[in-house]
């Protein structure tokens, strides 16, 4: 990624598209008679700038000068967001909302409090309906000050109702709260750690899990309450590798949207997140027909006005059905095939790149590099690999250990054994240093160390043991890791029997597929 500049008023007016910006010339001049006010020029001069510079700024503004510079951008930025707001109000529940109150809170300090409680009244509704819980307190808490110090004559037998209104309603809160809190806080340790490395990894994970989960959460009937649940399941079970559950969960995330609709335009990136969940889940387990159902079912929902009218929404799909569509070459081995994925990728990933987190970005440079790797190009995979190499990050840990790993097997496999002596001792230590090891990686970096004074011919036979005792390890849960960062068991194979990675891999899954698909024909036949 890029070296980008951190002013957040050249980021926002580079993110704006067509229509915005023709919705806020068309809203800064309303506002005011003069044609030429500054904050146009401002706005159009940062607009033409590919980088922000403030010297060449200055410089296509000679009116403005460095001190009021500041002010003027300032002045700026809060034009757009509230151009914005104007904008993107219907589309927006929550907008919605919050102008709803305005009006109920500005009729309120005016007096006129009867239609203040009239807006009010439509404002619960369309939070009751839309499940938004948590704004239910701040319009509660507006009716409650209205009819409590004011005389409205409608509180005739309202005050019991009311009071329960809003004990039931933080009730929800507490309890969305807390789900919410314990799935964000699962999500983060993941995207810190990885998977659990170790029995004492997946102890700590329990601990903290059972003390944060709620008692009664399997009780509740809210949209939200089940959300966040199966949320933090999901975690749960992907941290601890727990596959099955992870699937089981991921589908009822999913399921709550389906049996939901309407949510899914309320809460679209939920929604999005979920679908990306579960095609990992049958990723993970190799469930090749669900992968492609689900897949299919993610790219039509994409194609939605809802999913491409908005920039946050369209980019995450992106990245997660690419993710995916690559996902499906390493299980069909197809990887030649996928290489065709990268340069619609690079072009994609240019576009929006103020937009995307580096630990996204790390996921794709290692899938890439990985689909390279099993097409043979070990040089390109490597410059893939250096991407993630080159980052200094504090995020995924085992996905750094992993591009390290496969960064040596690429210089294993172009011979270049004088730096791999060096490389594999450098990664022994980061990978020591970060507790990262299981016994897969222990039995590869015996291998490797010993693999620069192993005469060529005998590296085959070398090669074999080393096949039996990762095979012997491919069930056990804590060793999981190892063979979802890199097919390790269909590359050896390919090394001892002297076959294309690529095919070993498409023989299996056509073998499997056709299995599902004679299983599938009986249980369900015409």
């Amino acid at each position: 990624m890029s070296n980008r500049s951190e002013d957040i008023l050249f980021h926002l007016i580079r993110s704006l598209k067509k229509e915005e910006k023709r919705h806020f010339k068309l809203y800064i001049n309303r506002s005011s008679a003069n044609q030429n006010l500054k904050v146009v020029q401002l706005f159009d001069a940062l607009d033409k700038l590919k980088e922000y510079d403030e010297k060449l700024l200055l410089k296509k503004l000679p009116e403005v000068n460095k001190s009021q510079l500041f002010n003027l951008k300032a002045h700026l930025y809060k034009q757009v967001l509230s151009s914005l707001r104007l904008l993107k109000s219907p589309e927006s529940i929550d907008l919605q909302l919050h102008e709803q109150f305005d009006f109920a809170h500005i009729l309120y300090k005016k007096g006129l409090f009867l239609q203040s409680l009239r807006i009010l009244a439509r404002a619960k509704e369309i939070a009751k309906t839309n499940q938004k819980t948590t704004f239910l307190i701040q319009l509660i808490g507006l009716e409650k000050r209205i009819e409590s110090l004011h005389i409205t004559r409608s509180l005739q037998d309202r005050a019991e109702g009311l009071s329960q209104e809003a004990l039931d309603v933080i009730g929800h809160v507490y309890m969305i709260t807390r789900l919410s809190n314990l799935a964000l806080e699962l999500y983060s340790w993941y995207i810190k750690n990885g998977h659990a490395r170790n029995e004492e990894d997946e102890v700590d994970i329990k601990i903290f899990f059972k003390t944060n989960l709620p008692d009664d959460a399997a009780t509740q009937n809210g949209f939200y309450e089940k959300m966040y649940l199966y949320q933090s399941y999901t975690w749960y079970a992907f941290i601890r590798q727990d596959f099955l559950m992870y699937y089981r969960y991921t589908q009822k995330w999913v399921d709550l949207f389906y049996d939901q609709v309407f949510m899914q335009r309320v809460e679209t990136g939920h929604f999005i997140k979920g679908l990306h969940n579960l095609l990992n889940a049958h990723f993970d387990l190799r469930n090749y027909l669900l992968f492609e159902k689900t897949l299919s079912e993610f790219e039509a929902f994409a194609e939605t006005d809802r999913v491409k009218g908005n920039e946050n929404f369209r980019i995450q799909s992106f990245l997660y059905i690419v993710q995916a569509k690559i996902n499906h070459h390493f299980m069909k081995g197809s990887f030649k095939e996928g290489l065709l994925l990268i340069s619609k990728i690079e072009e994609e990933l240019h576009t929006y790149d103020l937009f995307i987190d580096r630990h996204r970005l790390m996921v794709l440079n290692y899938k890439i590099a990985t689909l390279y790797f099993g097409s043979t190009e070990y040089g390109k995979s490597i410059d893939y690999l250096q991407k993630i190499l080159n980052t200094s990050t504090d995020l995924r840990y085992d996905l750094q250990c992993y591009a390290r790993v496969l960064h040596l097997l690429c210089h294993f496999e172009l011979g270049n054994y004088e730096l791999m002596e060096h490389l594999t001792k450098s990664v022994y230590r980061f990978m020591s240093k970060m507790q990262n090891f299981t016994i897969v990686e222990e039995e590869m970096f015996k291998f490797l160390r010993r693999s620069f004074y192993i005469d060529r011919k005998d590296i085959k036979a070398e090669l074999k043991i080393l096949f039996i005792k990762i095979e012997a390890l491919e069930k056990n849960r804590f060793e999981t890791r190892a063979f979802a960062y890199l097919d390790i068991i269909s590359w050896l194979k390919s090394k001892v029997y002297d076959k294309p990675m690529n095919d070993i891999i498409g023989e299996r899954y056509t073998a499997r597929r056709k299995q599902m698909l004679l299983k599938k024909s009986r249980l369900h036949p015409l």
